[in-house]
């Protein structure tokens, strides 16, 4: 039996053009996207360093660009966020059906964009019981501690969860412990059909 929802952000609830950052980065000289760049990503990520770290490490590689072209590309990634989507998480929390929580691989950059530009963010995040950041919780996935971070945290059994995101490596590493999960195709599926598409399991 699902008592706990777990959602991903991006490309679950907000719109992304995942090919949009790289590139943007080309146009600004980028010849390819690095395993540097991807260690500084990883970091970044996970809290490990700040924002004004991460910019000053990525104008290492892009002497002539400036703070803000940068961080302009960097946010590239981020889209729109349809309001019906909300409209079904909050008919979804005000139900008191299931424990809902977020759990995102994000940044600060990232998440001052979207509460400039998603106007109803605050409704969003008012709709789970817990908001976990990976810069904010030093995680990130799909690594099992995380996932481990956050049954531990909420006290959960694995077969009592259902988690949702688009990224195949991170529902996999959460099936690997138990958990029951949604790789959801942004492209072809849409969250406001998890009952439907997945109504043997609720």
């Amino acid at each position: 039996m699902i008592k706990t929802l777990v959602f991903d952000f991006g490309d679950v609830f907000l719109n992304l053009d995942k090919e949009a950052t790289a590139r943007e980065l080309k146009k600004l000289g980028a010849q390819e996207f690095t395993s540097e760049m991807q260690l500084i990503n990883n970091q970044y990520e996970k809290g490990e360093i700040t924002s004004e770290d991460f910019v000053k490490e990525y104008l290492k590689w892009f002497p002539d660009v400036t703070n803000q072209q940068l961080i302009d590309a960097w946010n590239a990634i981020l889209l729109d966020f349809p309001e019906y989507r909300i409209q079904f998480l909050e008919e979804l929390a005000a139900s008191k059906n299931y424990q809902l929580l977020l759990l995102s691989n994000t940044n600060e950059i990232y998440i001052d964009w979207v509460k400039e530009n998603i106007p109803y963010f605050e409704r969003f995040k008012l709709c789970f019981e817990k908001f976990y950041l990976s810069h904010e919780i030093n995680l990130r996935k799909p690594d099992a501690s995380i996932y481990e971070f956050v049954m531990n945290d909420n006290n959960l059994n694995p077969e009592h969860i259902f988690f949702i995101d688009d990224t195949k490596a991170n529902t996999d590493a959460a099936k690997e412990l138990g958990i029951h999960i949604w790789n959801i195709n942004p492209i072809t599926e849409d969250i406001t059909e998890l009952f439907t598409k997945h109504s043997h399991l609720f």
